[in-house]
């Protein structure tokens, strides 16, 4: 049994202005984003500007805000926000859901790339692959601030986390940023690496982010206001069988693709 790290989660103040280590972790994922984005453009011969890499990556950050957002509205307390409207906007409040945020950077590149002219299957490779290094350090971040945290575990590993009850936990945080973030951006980028087809990395995301997200299910406590859902399921786990399966289907529509060629 290990006990939570006493962490400030603010790292120091500027008169009014609290700096904390969660914020730090989104600067620091979006800073990685675009560093990543102007080299696998390079890697992939994408022709982007250093404005196109700033501007996708704005296309990308207002797709998962208003996506994350509204995902979490209508998948994870719908009710609330309905009988509360003007809430919606409060999102300094917390609530934010990745299925939600994913599919508005979907959403967004496809905008980006209609009005550039460029190759969405591509674009979409090379921002998700990007996205993976933010994911991570999006974790680090919920750990820091101690929540998210797992379910009751006798592993030796297990954490006692603050507000999370005098028993151990999964650091399911960690977890998440190990295999949704940094594992993930290392099989994507290796893929890049040996340059397969445009699609095939970003299809991959799909699978591998589903699934990864599917199993860290079994030991991350579920919303308190949701628990349990249909077979014993999680929100999180009914959300990203669609992803595994949209991205099963992508990837056999490229192989079927290529072999018609």
């Amino acid at each position: 049994m290990i006990n939570f790290p006493e962490i400030d989660p603010v790292i120091f103040h500027v008169g009014p202005l609290a700096v904390r280590w969660y914020g730090l972790m989104y600067l620091l994922g979006f800073g990685a984003c675009y560093i990543l984005i102007r080299h696998l453009s390079r890697l992939r011969n994408l022709a982007l500007s250093r404005d196109d890499a700033s501007d996708l990556l704005f296309y990308g950050v207002l797709g998962v805000v208003l996506g994350g957002r509204l995902g979490y509205v209508l998948f994870y307390n719908p009710a609330q926000y309905l009988s509360r409207p003007l809430e919606i906007f409060a999102v300094w409040q917390g609530g934010m859901s990745f299925h939600g945020g994913l599919l508005g950077v979907v959403i967004a590149v496809v905008i980006f790339c209609r009005r550039r002219g460029l190759s969405i299957l591509m674009t979409g490779d090379i921002l998700v692959t990007s996205a993976t290094i933010g994911l991570g350090f999006g974790r680090i971040g919920n750990f820091i601030n101690g929540e998210l945290w797992g379910r009751v575990t006798d592993l030796p590993w297990g954490m006692i986390f603050p507000g999370g009850g005098p028993l151990p936990r999964h650091p399911s945080q960690l977890y998440e940023a190990a295999l949704e973030g940094f594992l993930l951006f290392l099989i994507l980028y290796l893929l890049h690496r040996r340059r397969v087809a445009e699609g095939v990395p970003f299809f991959c995301f799909f699978i591998g982010y589903g699934l990864f997200r599917f199993l860290i299910e079994f030991v991350r406590q579920p919303d308190a206001h949701l628990g349990f859902l249909w077979g014993g399921a999680t929100m999180g786990q009914l959300l990203s069988l669609p992803m595994i399966l949209f991205g099963l289907a992508g990837c056999f529509y490229l192989y079927r693709l290529r072999g018609t060629q």
